[in-house]
């Protein structure tokens, strides 16, 4: 079988255009079914619509972009699950018996809830935590790390959890002239100190949550130090200043690191967990119960959006044109921050992820391709009304496709008719065994 489909994909290959080429015309002929005295035709090839399908999954498979990340914060990264290994360990056995549900795999045929909220997968330690303990869990990991390496703690406190990211980036760059200085000039004396009440230090660094951990880590001490007072009694008074430690000159080296760590690492961001789970066919995967987090208002929020609109749709109805029917969509799109999506196979089996509800379609056909025996297969999804999804750049709430959203996968006409005449054994589902292996019972 597998020979079959190695076959199948090597003369769609051969036969689809690769990127930024197009198609040449093939023959084909007409898709009616022979007549029952004519002497069957030979199999013609791929129609255009299966050639152009996996032109774009080869395309998509050769050219995915692969994630920059610097190898300093790689270090970072992997030096943080190893040192909290042991608590992540500590915090699973802890879960709640709702968290344990979404986390754990359920026993075959157990009837489970669709989705108990939205989860994220902490990049430091692992652990996977509903989003109101995702800040928390993320401030807790990095204060765990100070005591491992206090400047790479410090730089994840400042990238993380000051969200003005113009004013980080503004303090960041500050910094780092100020460390220049040092590195450049390190006997000029003027450059070691750096006055607390300087308003360019207080309007531009000061105001950053992580920073002062960050001069510390780094070999700054705070010191008192007399400065020419101004008043005629007075010829000097004291500030407040941040100076670099004398055994910091001999580590120039290791300042400059430091800045250019400073200045190229990003916040740390949980991954929304897609919480995959298959599910038996079922009558009920039209049906959805989505918990508070899938929406961007409060629970008295949403149940009071609800009375209004059960109370004003007749009169709304009738009084409302196009175009503010069209605004109010958008408005009610804006609503939502998640999205639960179910994809139901031709066998009935419904593969089912959270997504962002910004994030788009083409996010989803990955999420499918994955969860396929072979990735190859090319396929179309279909909405409400058998209506293509064809533009893979448009998000799930330009589509209309949150809060939820039922979707039917069907198969190239083509290639589906080239495997079954084959006549080889074809498995009983298309999804990977893994999946079918813990595969649920909709509720």
């Amino acid at each position: 079988m597998r020979k079959f489909f190695q076959e199948i994909k090597a003369d769609l290959k051969f036969k689809t255009a690769g990127p930024g080429q197009k198609l040449s015309e093939p023959s084909r002929v007409p898709k009616e079914k022979p007549k029952a005295e004519e002497v069957p035709k030979p199999r013609q090839g791929p129609t255009d619509e299966a050639q152009m399908a996996a032109a774009a999954a080869l395309a998509r498979m050769e050219l995915k972009p692969k994630a920059k990340v610097s190898s300093s914060q790689e270090a970072i990264k992997n030096q943080v699950r190893k040192e909290l290994m042991a608590e992540a360990a500590a915090s699973e056995k802890g879960l709640s018996a709702e968290e344990k549900d979404v986390t754990s795999p359920d026993k075959e045929g157990a009837a489970v809830p669709a989705v108990s909220g939205v989860y994220f997968i902490c990049p430091l330690t692992g652990a996977v935590v509903r989003k109101d303990q995702k800040e928390k869990h993320l401030r807790e990991a990095i204060q765990s790390y100070f005591s491992v390496d206090p400047v790479a703690a410090s730089i994840m406190e400042i990238h993380t959890f000051n969200k003005d990211r113009e004013k980080v980036r503004v303090g960041v760059e500050t910094m780092a002239k100020y460390l220049d200085n040092i590195y450049l000039h390190p006997e000029e004396e003027k450059y070691r100190k750096i006055k607390l009440q300087n308003k360019v230090f207080q309007e531009r660094i000061s105001c950053l949550g992580g920073i002062h951990r960050f001069f510390q880590a780094i070999g700054f001490e705070t010191k008192t130090l007399p400065v020419p007072g101004q008043g005629k009694k007075s010829k000097y008074t004291t500030e407040e200043y941040y100076v670099l430690k004398e055994e910091m000159l001999t580590k120039l080296e290791d300042l400059k690191d430091y800045k250019e760590q400073l200045l190229s690492s990003e916040p740390v961001k949980a991954q929304l967990d897609r919480q995959l789970c298959v599910f038996k066919p079922s009558p009920q995967a039209a049906r959805f119960e989505l918990p508070n987090d899938f929406y961007n208002l409060t629970a008295e929020e949403i149940k009071r959006e609800q009375w209004l609109r059960t109370e004003a749709v007749e009169k709304a109805s009738m009084l409302r044109t196009r175009a503010m029917r069209e605004k109010e969509e958008q408005r009610e799109m804006r609503k939502y921050n998640y999205t639960l999506v179910r994809v139901r196979f031709p066998d009935g089996y419904i593969l089912q992820g959270t997504f962002y509800a910004q994030e788009s379609v083409s996010v989803l056909y990955s999420f499918v391709r994955e969860a396929l025996r072979e990735d190859w297969l090319p396929f179309e999804l279909l909405g409400p009304g058998g209506l293509k999804l064809t533009d893979e750049n448009l998000a799930f709430n330009e589509c209309g496709l949150v809060p939820s959203a039922l979707l039917t996968l069907a198969w190239d006409a083509a290639v589906m008719a080239d495997i079954q005449a084959s006549g080889e054994e074809q498995p009983a589902s298309a999804l990977k065994p893994e999946l079918l292996s813990r595969v649920q019972t909709l509720s």
